[in-house]
Protein backbone atom coordinates (compact mmCIF):
# COMPACT_ATOMS: atom_id res chain seq x y z
CA UNK A 1 0.00 0.00 0.00
CA UNK A 2 1.44 3.37 -1.01
CA UNK A 3 0.29 6.83 -0.06
CA UNK A 4 -0.70 8.61 -3.25
CA UNK A 5 -1.44 12.23 -2.21
CA UNK A 6 -3.20 14.20 0.51
CA UNK A 7 -6.97 13.82 0.40
CA UNK A 8 -8.39 16.59 2.58
CA UNK A 9 -7.97 18.37 5.86
CA UNK A 10 -10.61 18.85 8.53
CA UNK A 11 -11.21 21.84 10.75
CA UNK A 12 -13.30 21.65 13.92
CA UNK A 13 -14.98 25.01 14.28
CA UNK A 14 -17.26 26.62 16.83
CA UNK A 15 -18.66 28.87 14.08
CA UNK A 16 -19.52 26.69 11.09
CA UNK A 17 -21.23 29.53 9.18
CA UNK A 18 -18.26 31.91 9.49
CA UNK A 19 -15.79 29.18 8.45
CA UNK A 20 -17.97 28.16 5.51
CA UNK A 21 -18.16 31.78 4.33
CA UNK A 22 -14.34 32.09 4.53
CA UNK A 23 -13.73 29.00 2.41
CA UNK A 24 -16.49 29.75 -0.11
CA UNK A 25 -16.29 33.55 -0.35
CA UNK A 26 -12.55 34.04 0.12
CA UNK A 27 -10.99 30.85 -1.28
CA UNK A 28 -13.87 30.17 -3.69
CA UNK A 29 -14.37 26.53 -2.79
CA UNK A 30 -17.90 25.23 -3.15
CA UNK A 31 -20.12 23.21 -0.85
CA UNK A 32 -20.76 19.70 -2.15
CA UNK A 33 -21.82 16.22 -1.14
CA UNK A 34 -21.32 15.21 2.49
CA UNK A 35 -22.61 11.98 4.04
CA UNK A 36 -25.41 12.36 6.61
CA UNK A 37 -23.13 12.25 9.66
CA UNK A 38 -24.63 12.70 13.12
CA UNK A 39 -22.93 16.08 13.60
CA UNK A 40 -22.96 19.35 11.63
CA UNK A 41 -20.44 19.97 8.90
CA UNK A 42 -19.69 20.89 5.30
CA UNK A 43 -17.46 19.35 2.64
CA UNK A 44 -15.83 21.81 0.26
CA UNK A 45 -14.63 21.18 -3.28
CA UNK A 46 -12.41 23.16 -5.68
CA UNK A 47 -14.49 22.28 -8.75
CA UNK A 48 -17.48 20.18 -9.86
CA UNK A 49 -15.65 16.84 -9.43
CA UNK A 50 -16.77 15.19 -6.19
CA UNK A 51 -15.04 11.85 -6.79
CA UNK A 52 -12.23 12.63 -4.31
CA UNK A 53 -14.52 13.69 -1.43
CA UNK A 54 -13.57 17.36 -1.11
CA UNK A 55 -10.39 19.12 -0.05
CA UNK A 56 -11.62 20.78 3.15
CA UNK A 57 -14.02 19.26 5.66
CA UNK A 58 -15.52 21.68 8.17
CA UNK A 59 -16.83 20.08 11.35
CA UNK A 60 -19.29 22.09 13.40
CA UNK A 61 -18.77 21.78 17.13
CA UNK A 62 -21.80 22.49 19.27
CA UNK A 63 -20.58 22.78 22.88
CA UNK A 64 -24.00 21.78 24.24
CA UNK A 65 -24.39 18.71 22.00
CA UNK A 66 -21.28 16.88 20.83
CA UNK A 67 -22.35 13.25 21.16
CA UNK A 68 -22.44 12.51 17.41
CA UNK A 69 -19.05 14.08 16.86
CA UNK A 70 -17.54 12.40 19.93
CA UNK A 71 -18.81 9.01 18.80
CA UNK A 72 -17.39 9.45 15.30
CA UNK A 73 -14.11 11.36 15.75
CA UNK A 74 -13.50 11.45 19.49
CA UNK A 75 -13.77 14.19 22.06
CA UNK A 76 -11.62 17.30 22.07
CA UNK A 77 -11.86 20.24 24.49
CA UNK A 78 -13.41 23.39 23.04
CA UNK A 79 -10.26 25.33 24.10
CA UNK A 80 -8.26 23.24 21.60
CA UNK A 81 -10.23 24.50 18.59
CA UNK A 82 -7.99 27.51 17.82
CA UNK A 83 -4.94 27.59 15.56
CA UNK A 84 -2.99 24.84 13.91
CA UNK A 85 -1.62 23.03 16.96
CA UNK A 86 1.39 21.05 15.79
CA UNK A 87 0.45 21.61 12.14
CA UNK A 88 2.10 24.81 10.91
CA UNK A 89 0.00 25.43 7.79
CA UNK A 90 -2.03 23.89 4.99
CA UNK A 91 -0.96 24.59 1.39
CA UNK A 92 -2.78 24.61 -1.93
CA UNK A 93 -1.49 25.01 -5.48
CA UNK A 94 -3.46 27.87 -6.98
CA UNK A 95 -3.76 29.93 -10.15
CA UNK A 96 -4.44 33.56 -11.10
CA UNK A 97 -3.00 35.47 -8.16
CA UNK A 98 -3.93 38.91 -9.58
CA UNK A 99 -7.61 37.97 -9.59
CA UNK A 100 -7.41 36.39 -6.11
CA UNK A 101 -5.53 39.42 -4.73
CA UNK A 102 -8.35 41.66 -5.98
CA UNK A 103 -10.82 39.38 -4.22
CA UNK A 104 -8.86 39.46 -0.94
CA UNK A 105 -8.53 43.25 -1.08
CA UNK A 106 -12.24 43.71 -1.84
CA UNK A 107 -13.19 41.44 1.09
CA UNK A 108 -10.66 43.01 3.46
CA UNK A 109 -8.76 39.74 3.92
CA UNK A 110 -5.25 40.11 5.36
CA UNK A 111 -2.48 38.19 3.62
CA UNK A 112 1.30 38.09 3.31
CA UNK A 113 3.18 37.48 0.04
CA UNK A 114 6.51 35.65 -0.06
CA UNK A 115 8.44 35.21 -3.31
CA UNK A 116 10.47 31.98 -3.42
CA UNK A 117 12.46 32.15 -6.70
CA UNK A 118 14.37 28.92 -6.06
CA UNK A 119 11.03 27.07 -6.23
CA UNK A 120 9.51 29.32 -8.86
CA UNK A 121 6.67 30.15 -6.47
CA UNK A 122 4.81 33.08 -5.10
CA UNK A 123 3.54 31.99 -1.68
CA UNK A 124 0.57 33.79 -0.15
CA UNK A 125 -0.30 33.22 3.50
CA UNK A 126 -3.62 33.99 5.21
CA UNK A 127 -5.46 32.75 8.30
CA UNK A 128 -8.92 31.15 8.41
CA UNK A 129 -11.55 31.99 11.08
CA UNK A 130 -10.33 29.11 13.27
CA UNK A 131 -6.76 30.44 13.25
CA UNK A 132 -5.40 27.90 10.77
CA UNK A 133 -2.72 29.28 8.43
CA UNK A 134 -3.45 28.68 4.75
CA UNK A 135 -0.69 28.89 2.10
CA UNK A 136 -1.53 29.43 -1.56
CA UNK A 137 1.26 28.57 -4.03
CA UNK A 138 1.28 30.28 -7.41
CA UNK A 139 3.62 28.98 -10.08
CA UNK A 140 2.92 31.90 -12.39
CA UNK A 141 5.42 34.33 -10.86
CA UNK A 142 4.72 38.02 -11.34
CA UNK A 143 6.99 39.73 -13.86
Amino acid sequence: MAIVKPSHYSIRTGDLDQSQRFYTDVLQLRVGFRPPFNFPGVWLYPDQDESEFGVVHLIGVEPRSREGLRDYLGARPVEDLRGSGAVDHIAFLATDWPRMRQRFDALGVSYHEQLEPSLGLLQVFLVDPSGVTIELNYRDLPQ
